[in-house]
């Protein structure tokens, strides 16, 4: 079995914890997820199975899409609901327009501080073994882009919100930036990823329901790379990772090079002139 589940993940599993799951559903050996869920959060996770999860690093860069609800007030540890409160202070009160406004300067690339809940290394040590400890130490900060950022509700101590954003983006972050603009203090306290790339949530099923017959190829899911079909002697370079030469298609930066059963070779990157060279295999 090699492809992907679109799993509509429930809250306080870890996407480790959905991956084991499948993993004793299908009796299978090897399985992954692109992108990481937070235990609090629910919808979609994509899990790879078989050969999809070497396949799985040329999908996880298209934007995601998430709703959060920021409430308003208090400051928690991890910057979500699951943290402990280490700063309160009385509600400032904002519009619609304020919102609109604060919303409308955190479009684009912006830089974030990356939260101590994350697994990046400083001085050889993930962040959040230094939050499970206490120590605060400084952060590095990352380059992300927010497409969209869009008002679903607001009531008088929190904002419903729809985020479209790059690959790395903290939606946390982004809660408490919100705030800040907005003269307040503010966490995350409910998180729904709704859709990856083009893939939606609507498409995904719940653990209960997922079934063989909802396994997706990886040719499907990674339909926006072009395909190419070969046989012959093309077809016994790309199984042995070998250079091809290519002078009857369109040039790309990245072929999917499947057989003539619709079986996935391998993914190749353009080298130079007409040729091509292996960038992972999947044969």
């Amino acid at each position: 079995m090699n492809g992907f589940f679109y799993i509509d993940k429930q809250s306080d599993w870890t996407s480790r914890d959905v991956c084991n799951k499948v993993q004793k559903i299908f009796n299978l050996p090897k399985v992954g997820h692109i992108g990481t869920l937070d235990p609090f959060a629910t919808g979609l996770l994509i899990v790879c199975v078989g050969k999809a999860t070497k396949a799985s690093a040329y999908y996880d860069d298209n934007e995601k899409e998430y709703v959060a609800t920021l409430k308003m007030g208090k400051k928690t540890s991890t910057g979500d609901l699951t943290g402990e409160v280490v700063e309160e202070k009385e509600i400032v009160s904002f519009t619609k327009k304020d919102i609109l406004d604060v919303f409308k300067s955190l479009t684009g690339e912006i830089e974030q501080q990356i939260p101590m809940t994350s697994a990046v290394h400083v001085n050889g040590v993930k962040l959040y073994q230094y939050l499970h400890k206490g120590v605060e130490v400084d952060r590095p900060t990352r380059k992300v882009v927010v497409k969209d950022i869009s008002l679903i509700e607001v009531g008088e101590d929190y904002i419903v919100f729809k985020a479209t954003v790059s690959k790395g983006t903290y939606i946390r972050v982004l809660g408490e930036d919100i705030a800040s603009k907005l003269n307040n203090l503010g966490y995350i306290s409910s998180l729904r990823r709704t859709r990856i790339g083009d893939v939606k949530v609507e498409e995904a099923k719940t653990l209960g329901e997922v079934k063989d017959s909802d396994l997706v190829s990886i040719a499907s899911l990674l339909k926006d790379i072009p395909s190419v079909v070969l046989s012959g002697e093309r077809l016994i370079k790309a199984k042995n990772g070998m250079t091809i030469s290519f002078d009857d298609i369109t040039k790309s930066d990245r072929i999917l090079l499947i057989d003539e059963n619709n079986n996935v070779i391998a993914i190749y990157g353009y080298d130079h002139l007409n040729y091509y060279k292996c960038l992972r295999g999947l044969y």
